[in-house]
Protein backbone atom coordinates (compact mmCIF):
# COMPACT_ATOMS: atom_id res chain seq x y z
CA UNK A 1 0.00 0.00 0.00
CA UNK A 2 1.30 3.47 -0.92
CA UNK A 3 -1.65 5.66 0.00
CA UNK A 4 -0.66 9.08 1.33
CA UNK A 5 -2.61 11.01 3.95
CA UNK A 6 -1.97 14.63 4.89
CA UNK A 7 -3.87 15.66 8.02
CA UNK A 8 -3.83 19.34 9.00
CA UNK A 9 -0.34 19.74 7.51
CA UNK A 10 1.26 23.11 8.30
CA UNK A 11 4.53 24.81 7.44
CA UNK A 12 5.84 28.02 8.95
CA UNK A 13 9.05 29.98 8.60
CA UNK A 14 9.07 31.94 11.82
CA UNK A 15 5.91 34.05 11.84
CA UNK A 16 5.26 33.42 8.14
CA UNK A 17 2.73 30.64 7.51
CA UNK A 18 3.06 29.14 4.01
CA UNK A 19 1.02 25.92 4.37
CA UNK A 20 -2.14 26.51 6.41
CA UNK A 21 -3.75 23.26 7.47
CA UNK A 22 -3.91 21.02 4.38
CA UNK A 23 -5.98 17.81 4.38
CA UNK A 24 -5.47 15.55 1.34
CA UNK A 25 -5.75 11.81 0.72
CA UNK A 26 -3.92 10.23 -2.22
CA UNK A 27 -5.11 6.70 -2.89
CA UNK A 28 -2.76 3.83 -3.78
CA UNK A 29 -1.89 3.98 -7.48
CA UNK A 30 -3.53 7.37 -7.99
CA UNK A 31 -2.05 10.19 -10.11
CA UNK A 32 -2.63 13.44 -8.21
CA UNK A 33 -1.62 16.86 -9.49
CA UNK A 34 -1.00 19.86 -7.22
CA UNK A 35 -1.72 22.97 -9.24
CA UNK A 36 -1.83 26.67 -8.48
CA UNK A 37 -0.08 29.98 -9.17
CA UNK A 38 3.52 30.68 -8.20
CA UNK A 39 3.87 31.03 -4.44
CA UNK A 40 0.78 28.98 -3.55
CA UNK A 41 2.85 26.37 -1.66
CA UNK A 42 2.59 23.40 -4.02
CA UNK A 43 6.35 22.71 -4.27
CA UNK A 44 6.78 23.23 -0.52
CA UNK A 45 4.03 20.68 0.09
CA UNK A 46 5.75 18.20 -2.23
CA UNK A 47 9.09 18.70 -0.50
CA UNK A 48 7.43 18.06 2.86
CA UNK A 49 6.14 14.72 1.54
CA UNK A 50 9.65 13.91 0.28
CA UNK A 51 11.22 14.81 3.62
CA UNK A 52 13.20 17.74 2.23
CA UNK A 53 11.24 20.24 4.36
CA UNK A 54 10.35 19.87 8.03
CA UNK A 55 6.67 19.68 8.96
CA UNK A 56 5.60 22.39 11.40
CA UNK A 57 2.30 20.73 12.32
CA UNK A 58 -0.07 17.92 11.41
CA UNK A 59 0.49 14.29 10.41
CA UNK A 60 1.91 12.85 7.18
CA UNK A 61 1.36 9.13 6.57
CA UNK A 62 2.65 6.98 3.69
CA UNK A 63 1.33 3.46 3.43
CA UNK A 64 -0.36 3.81 6.81
CA UNK A 65 2.92 4.73 8.52
CA UNK A 66 3.54 8.13 10.13
CA UNK A 67 6.64 9.54 8.46
CA UNK A 68 6.88 13.09 9.87
CA UNK A 69 10.30 12.49 11.38
CA UNK A 70 11.71 9.90 8.95
CA UNK A 71 14.61 10.91 6.67
CA UNK A 72 13.90 10.97 2.89
CA UNK A 73 15.67 7.65 2.23
CA UNK A 74 13.33 5.80 4.58
CA UNK A 75 10.04 7.13 3.20
CA UNK A 76 9.86 4.98 0.07
CA UNK A 77 9.63 7.98 -2.26
CA UNK A 78 11.63 9.10 -5.29
CA UNK A 79 11.63 12.69 -6.54
CA UNK A 80 12.16 14.07 -10.04
CA UNK A 81 13.13 17.74 -9.97
CA UNK A 82 12.61 20.59 -12.41
CA UNK A 83 16.37 20.67 -12.98
CA UNK A 84 17.49 17.26 -14.21
CA UNK A 85 20.20 16.97 -11.51
CA UNK A 86 22.23 14.44 -13.48
CA UNK A 87 26.02 14.19 -13.32
CA UNK A 88 27.74 15.48 -16.50
CA UNK A 89 30.85 13.30 -16.08
CA UNK A 90 28.84 10.04 -15.89
CA UNK A 91 27.23 8.06 -18.67
CA UNK A 92 23.47 7.59 -18.75
CA UNK A 93 23.94 4.08 -17.38
CA UNK A 94 25.99 5.37 -14.43
CA UNK A 95 23.52 8.19 -13.75
CA UNK A 96 20.53 5.87 -13.69
CA UNK A 97 22.36 3.42 -11.42
CA UNK A 98 23.75 6.09 -9.08
CA UNK A 99 21.27 5.51 -6.25
CA UNK A 100 21.87 1.77 -6.41
CA UNK A 101 25.63 2.33 -6.35
CA UNK A 102 25.33 4.45 -3.19
CA UNK A 103 23.17 1.71 -1.64
CA UNK A 104 25.88 -0.88 -2.35
CA UNK A 105 23.92 -2.95 -4.90
CA UNK A 106 25.76 -5.63 -6.84
CA UNK A 107 26.73 -5.13 -10.50
CA UNK A 108 24.22 -7.79 -11.57
CA UNK A 109 21.38 -6.06 -9.70
CA UNK A 110 22.32 -2.67 -11.11
CA UNK A 111 22.55 -3.97 -14.67
CA UNK A 112 19.17 -5.69 -14.41
CA UNK A 113 17.36 -2.67 -12.95
CA UNK A 114 18.98 -0.19 -15.34
CA UNK A 115 18.05 -2.41 -18.30
CA UNK A 116 14.44 -2.58 -17.10
CA UNK A 117 14.22 1.20 -16.63
CA UNK A 118 15.79 1.79 -20.04
CA UNK A 119 13.25 -0.54 -21.65
CA UNK A 120 10.32 1.20 -19.95
CA UNK A 121 11.59 4.64 -21.02
CA UNK A 122 12.75 3.46 -24.47
CA UNK A 123 16.30 4.74 -24.00
CA UNK A 124 18.37 1.56 -24.37
CA UNK A 125 20.36 3.23 -27.17
CA UNK A 126 21.34 6.12 -24.87
CA UNK A 127 22.94 4.18 -22.01
CA UNK A 128 26.55 4.80 -23.05
CA UNK A 129 26.13 8.50 -23.87
CA UNK A 130 26.95 11.39 -21.59
CA UNK A 131 24.43 14.13 -20.68
CA UNK A 132 26.09 16.64 -23.05
CA UNK A 133 25.07 14.35 -25.93
CA UNK A 134 21.38 14.31 -24.94
CA UNK A 135 18.40 16.54 -25.68
CA UNK A 136 16.35 18.08 -22.89
CA UNK A 137 13.71 15.38 -23.17
CA UNK A 138 16.31 12.63 -23.06
CA UNK A 139 17.90 14.15 -19.94
CA UNK A 140 14.49 14.19 -18.27
CA UNK A 141 14.11 10.49 -19.11
CA UNK A 142 17.42 9.83 -17.37
CA UNK A 143 16.17 11.62 -14.24
CA UNK A 144 12.95 9.57 -14.31
CA UNK A 145 14.94 6.38 -14.91
CA UNK A 146 17.03 7.07 -11.81
CA UNK A 147 13.77 7.22 -9.84
CA UNK A 148 12.37 4.03 -11.39
CA UNK A 149 15.33 1.81 -10.45
CA UNK A 150 14.74 2.55 -6.77
CA UNK A 151 11.32 0.85 -6.97
CA UNK A 152 9.74 3.54 -4.75
CA UNK A 153 6.25 3.39 -3.32
CA UNK A 154 5.63 6.97 -4.46
CA UNK A 155 6.93 9.09 -7.35
CA UNK A 156 7.10 12.85 -6.78
CA UNK A 157 7.46 15.19 -9.77
CA UNK A 158 8.29 18.87 -9.21
CA UNK A 159 7.49 20.71 -12.47
CA UNK A 160 9.61 18.24 -14.48
CA UNK A 161 8.71 19.66 -17.91
CA UNK A 162 9.27 23.37 -17.26
CA UNK A 163 12.61 23.45 -19.06
CA UNK A 164 11.32 21.85 -22.27
CA UNK A 165 9.93 23.53 -25.38
CA UNK A 166 6.21 23.32 -26.16
CA UNK A 167 6.30 20.34 -28.54
CA UNK A 168 8.60 18.33 -26.28
CA UNK A 169 6.47 19.15 -23.24
CA UNK A 170 3.49 17.54 -24.94
CA UNK A 171 5.51 14.43 -25.88
CA UNK A 172 6.94 14.04 -22.37
CA UNK A 173 3.51 14.65 -20.82
CA UNK A 174 2.17 11.71 -22.80
CA UNK A 175 5.17 9.59 -21.79
CA UNK A 176 4.62 10.31 -18.09
CA UNK A 177 0.95 9.38 -18.47
CA UNK A 178 1.93 6.08 -20.11
CA UNK A 179 4.52 5.47 -17.40
CA UNK A 180 1.88 5.78 -14.70
CA UNK A 181 -0.36 3.26 -16.44
CA UNK A 182 2.58 0.90 -16.91
CA UNK A 183 3.94 1.05 -13.36
CA UNK A 184 0.64 1.51 -11.52
CA UNK A 185 2.53 3.54 -8.93
CA UNK A 186 1.27 6.37 -6.75
CA UNK A 187 2.36 9.66 -8.31
CA UNK A 188 2.14 13.27 -7.15
CA UNK A 189 2.91 15.88 -9.77
CA UNK A 190 3.38 19.63 -9.18
CA UNK A 191 2.77 22.14 -11.96
CA UNK A 192 1.49 25.65 -12.59
CA UNK A 193 0.33 24.52 -16.07
CA UNK A 194 -3.39 23.76 -15.95
CA UNK A 195 -3.15 21.82 -19.27
CA UNK A 196 -0.74 19.35 -17.65
CA UNK A 197 -3.07 19.09 -14.67
CA UNK A 198 -6.18 18.45 -16.79
CA UNK A 199 -4.54 15.85 -19.06
CA UNK A 200 -2.52 13.85 -16.51
CA UNK A 201 -4.48 13.81 -13.26
CA UNK A 202 -6.86 11.28 -11.78
CA UNK A 203 -7.41 13.96 -9.14
CA UNK A 204 -6.45 17.64 -9.01
CA UNK A 205 -5.69 19.62 -5.86
CA UNK A 206 -6.01 23.38 -6.48
CA UNK A 207 -3.96 25.46 -4.04
CA UNK A 208 -3.93 29.17 -3.26
CA UNK A 209 -1.93 30.91 -0.54
CA UNK A 210 -1.12 27.62 1.21
CA UNK A 211 -4.73 26.44 1.35
CA UNK A 212 -6.71 23.88 -0.65
CA UNK A 213 -9.38 25.56 -2.77
CA UNK A 214 -10.89 22.35 -4.22
CA UNK A 215 -10.09 18.67 -4.77
CA UNK A 216 -11.69 16.55 -7.49
CA UNK A 217 -11.38 14.98 -10.91
CA UNK A 218 -10.41 17.31 -13.79
CA UNK A 219 -13.95 17.36 -15.19
CA UNK A 220 -15.53 17.92 -11.75
CA UNK A 221 -13.38 20.99 -11.25
CA UNK A 222 -13.94 22.21 -14.81
CA UNK A 223 -17.72 21.92 -14.78
CA UNK A 224 -18.41 22.52 -11.07
CA UNK A 225 -15.74 24.86 -9.67
CA UNK A 226 -16.14 25.60 -5.97
CA UNK A 227 -15.31 29.28 -6.39
CA UNK A 228 -14.26 31.91 -8.90
CA UNK A 229 -10.55 31.24 -8.31
CA UNK A 230 -10.82 27.58 -9.36
CA UNK A 231 -13.10 28.51 -12.27
CA UNK A 232 -10.63 31.06 -13.57
CA UNK A 233 -7.55 28.91 -13.07
CA UNK A 234 -8.70 25.85 -15.01
CA UNK A 235 -9.47 26.15 -18.70
CA UNK A 236 -7.73 27.78 -21.66
CA UNK A 237 -8.41 30.55 -22.55
CA UNK A 238 -9.36 31.51 -19.00
CA UNK A 239 -12.97 31.98 -17.98
CA UNK A 240 -14.45 35.45 -18.51
CA UNK A 241 -15.86 37.19 -15.43
CA UNK A 242 -18.49 39.90 -15.70
CA UNK A 243 -19.70 42.08 -12.83
CA UNK A 244 -23.50 41.96 -12.95
CA UNK A 245 -26.46 43.37 -11.03
CA UNK A 246 -28.85 40.94 -9.32
CA UNK A 247 -32.36 41.95 -10.39
CA UNK A 248 -34.39 39.16 -8.82
CA UNK A 249 -33.89 36.03 -6.68
CA UNK A 250 -36.51 33.24 -6.57
CA UNK A 251 -35.20 30.14 -4.81
CA UNK A 252 -32.13 29.08 -6.77
CA UNK A 253 -33.19 31.10 -9.83
CA UNK A 254 -31.29 34.37 -10.11
CA UNK A 255 -31.89 37.06 -12.75
CA UNK A 256 -28.88 39.23 -13.59
CA UNK A 257 -27.92 41.92 -16.11
CA UNK A 258 -25.53 44.80 -16.75
CA UNK A 259 -24.92 47.46 -19.40
CA UNK A 260 -23.74 44.85 -21.92
CA UNK A 261 -25.90 41.91 -20.82
CA UNK A 262 -29.61 41.56 -21.39
CA UNK A 263 -31.52 40.25 -18.36
CA UNK A 264 -31.03 36.51 -18.06
CA UNK A 265 -32.30 34.07 -15.42
CA UNK A 266 -29.82 31.39 -14.34
CA UNK A 267 -29.89 28.46 -11.95
CA UNK A 268 -27.41 29.25 -9.19
CA UNK A 269 -25.36 26.32 -7.82
CA UNK A 270 -24.58 28.25 -4.63
CA UNK A 271 -26.28 30.81 -2.41
CA UNK A 272 -25.36 34.31 -1.30
CA UNK A 273 -27.35 36.35 -3.84
CA UNK A 274 -29.62 39.24 -2.89
CA UNK A 275 -31.93 41.25 -5.14
CA UNK A 276 -30.37 44.65 -5.70
CA UNK A 277 -26.90 43.30 -4.92
CA UNK A 278 -23.92 42.36 -7.09
CA UNK A 279 -22.65 39.06 -8.50
CA UNK A 280 -19.95 37.72 -10.83
CA UNK A 281 -20.96 35.87 -13.97
CA UNK A 282 -18.42 33.35 -15.29
CA UNK A 283 -18.50 32.40 -18.99
CA UNK A 284 -16.02 30.04 -20.62
CA UNK A 285 -14.81 31.35 -24.01
CA UNK A 286 -15.68 28.04 -25.70
CA UNK A 287 -19.37 28.36 -24.78
CA UNK A 288 -19.94 31.78 -26.36
CA UNK A 289 -21.63 31.82 -29.77
CA UNK A 290 -22.01 34.78 -32.18
CA UNK A 291 -25.57 35.42 -33.30
CA UNK A 292 -25.73 35.75 -37.10
CA UNK A 293 -29.40 35.10 -37.83
CA UNK A 294 -30.72 38.44 -36.64
CA UNK A 295 -31.98 37.07 -33.33
CA UNK A 296 -31.02 39.30 -30.41
CA UNK A 297 -28.02 38.07 -28.50
CA UNK A 298 -27.46 38.29 -24.78
CA UNK A 299 -24.16 40.16 -24.83
CA UNK A 300 -23.49 43.25 -26.95
CA UNK A 301 -20.12 44.63 -28.01
CA UNK A 302 -17.67 45.12 -30.86
CA UNK A 303 -14.77 43.04 -32.21
CA UNK A 304 -11.42 44.32 -30.89
CA UNK A 305 -9.03 41.55 -32.00
CA UNK A 306 -9.15 38.32 -34.01
CA UNK A 307 -6.76 35.35 -33.83
CA UNK A 308 -7.41 32.76 -36.55
CA UNK A 309 -5.71 29.53 -35.47
CA UNK A 310 -7.14 27.19 -38.09
CA UNK A 311 -9.01 24.79 -35.84
CA UNK A 312 -10.55 27.68 -33.92
CA UNK A 313 -10.88 31.45 -33.94
CA UNK A 314 -10.27 33.45 -30.78
CA UNK A 315 -11.81 36.91 -30.69
CA UNK A 316 -11.53 39.67 -28.13
CA UNK A 317 -14.73 41.65 -27.75
CA UNK A 318 -15.09 45.08 -26.19
CA UNK A 319 -18.47 44.97 -24.47
CA UNK A 320 -20.94 47.84 -24.37
CA UNK A 321 -19.77 48.67 -20.83
CA UNK A 322 -16.13 48.89 -21.98
CA UNK A 323 -14.98 45.59 -20.44
CA UNK A 324 -13.09 42.98 -22.51
CA UNK A 325 -14.34 39.44 -23.16
CA UNK A 326 -12.75 36.48 -24.98
CA UNK A 327 -14.69 34.06 -27.18
CA UNK A 328 -13.18 30.88 -28.67
CA UNK A 329 -15.10 29.62 -31.69
CA UNK A 330 -14.58 26.02 -32.80
CA UNK A 331 -14.14 26.92 -36.48
CA UNK A 332 -12.28 29.30 -38.77
CA UNK A 333 -14.17 32.59 -39.03
CA UNK A 334 -13.52 36.14 -40.24
CA UNK A 335 -14.56 39.22 -38.26
CA UNK A 336 -13.92 42.84 -39.10
CA UNK A 337 -12.21 44.84 -36.37
CA UNK A 338 -14.69 47.29 -34.88
CA UNK A 339 -17.71 45.43 -36.22
CA UNK A 340 -20.65 45.09 -33.81
CA UNK A 341 -21.22 41.58 -32.45
CA UNK A 342 -23.80 39.83 -30.32
CA UNK A 343 -22.90 36.75 -28.29
CA UNK A 344 -25.18 34.21 -26.70
CA UNK A 345 -24.46 31.36 -24.28
CA UNK A 346 -26.22 28.28 -22.98
CA UNK A 347 -27.66 29.06 -19.55
CA UNK A 348 -26.51 25.74 -18.06
CA UNK A 349 -22.90 26.51 -19.05
CA UNK A 350 -22.82 29.79 -17.11
CA UNK A 351 -21.42 30.05 -13.57
CA UNK A 352 -22.73 32.57 -11.07
CA UNK A 353 -20.61 33.53 -8.06
CA UNK A 354 -21.40 35.90 -5.16
CA UNK A 355 -19.57 39.21 -5.49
Amino acid sequence: MAAITLSDIRKSYGATHVIKGVDITVEDGEFVVFVGPSGCGKSTLLRMIAGLEDISGGTLSIGGRRVNDLPPKDRGVAMVFQSYAIFPHMTVRENVAFGLTIAGASKEEKDAKVAEAARILQMEHLLDRRPSQLSGGQRQRVAIGRAIVRKPQVFLFDEPLSNLDAALRMDMRMEIGKLHKQLGATMIYVTHDQVEAMTLADKIVVLKDGQVMQVGTPMELYHNPANAFVAGFLGSPSMNFLDVDVREVAGNRVTVSNAALEPVTLTAKRGGFTAGGKARLGLRPQYLTPETDGRAGLLHGSVALTERLGSETVIEVTLADGKALIAALARDAIFDIGAPIQLSFAHDEAHLFPA
